[in-house]
């Protein structure tokens, strides 16, 4: 039997632990967004993020993502944004930064979104109460939080823009194929469309769509962010620059 040795953890989300623990002062609940482009990592880094500040064994963590203040597809093929989804017109921003305001002060629901069904589940919903710490991962919303005062760090997800188109089509055809076996899935209307279709349809959306949402309302968090995580093809960290106090850092 040949044993393989599991992936060693990334030391990019223990630097970016440290500094935000270094940050934190206090009490109340300290608000992190982390944003970047649609398919670049972000629940994953939040989700390991996550695990390593709780490993500290003293501070309650929650994580939560923005798509849950996405507008329902009812509502956007109502106001005619469905080919603008992800932009910041087809969320709720009033909600999401109601609900961060909320949540400092005791607790706040926060609305929740399948990826199966591309839309906002309802039974999904979930009411957070005051944790130390609260990740908070999505799109372009940050930027408007962190002007309504309401996030106390940003760290932005950085990688080549190829990089990430890739990313982005090995995940839609990830979908696809599982919504082979779930005509439930938004995926599976899909289906009738052959591999390579499906991959050149992928394509086709990330340049029509998530690519210029990408450069117009995504890209500039990268210059406001606290830290800047940089992303190989492999999804390791290549670097971690951090802002603080007028002056910046490789840490």
């Amino acid at each position: 039997m040949v044993r393989t040795r599991a992936p060693a953890p990334d030391p990019g989300v223990a630097k970016v632990a440290r500094a935000l623990l270094a940050r934190r002062t206090g009490d109340g609940a300290f608000i992190v967004a982390i944003t970047g482009a649609v398919a670049v990592g972000k629940t994953t880094f939040a989700t390991t993020l996550e695990r390593v500040l709780k490993s500290t064994g003293s501070l309650s963590v929650e994580r939560v993502c923005t798509d849950g203040f996405l507008y329902s597809n009812a509502m956007l093929a109502e106001r005619d944004l469905a080919m603008r989804k992800g932009f910041p017109e087809s969320y709720d921003t009033a909600a999401l930064i109601g609900a961060l305001t909320t949540v400092r002060a005791g607790g706040a629901e926060f609305p929740g979104y399948s990826h199966v069904t591309y839309d906002v589940d309802p039974a999904l919903v979930r009411r957070i109460s005051a944790p130390d710490i609260l990740l908070v991962e999505g799109l372009s919303l940050p930027i408007a939080s962190a002007a309504a005062g309401t996030i106390d760090a940003l760290i932005y997800l950085d990688a080549d823009e190829a990089v990430v188109e890739a990313w982005y089509v090995a995940r839609f055809l990830e979908l696809w194929t599982a919504a082979q076996f779930d005509p439930g899935s938004f995926y599976a209307r899909f289906r009738h469309l052959g591999r390579e279709e499906a991959q050149a349809f992928a394509r086709s959306v990330w340049r029509a769509i998530n690519l210029p949402n990408l450069r117009e309302n995504i890209a500039p968090a990268r210059d406001i962010a606290d830290i800047v995580v940089t992303k190989g093809a492999d999804h390791r960290t290549l670097g971690v620059l951090e802002r603080r106090g007028g002056a910046q850092s490789c840490i």
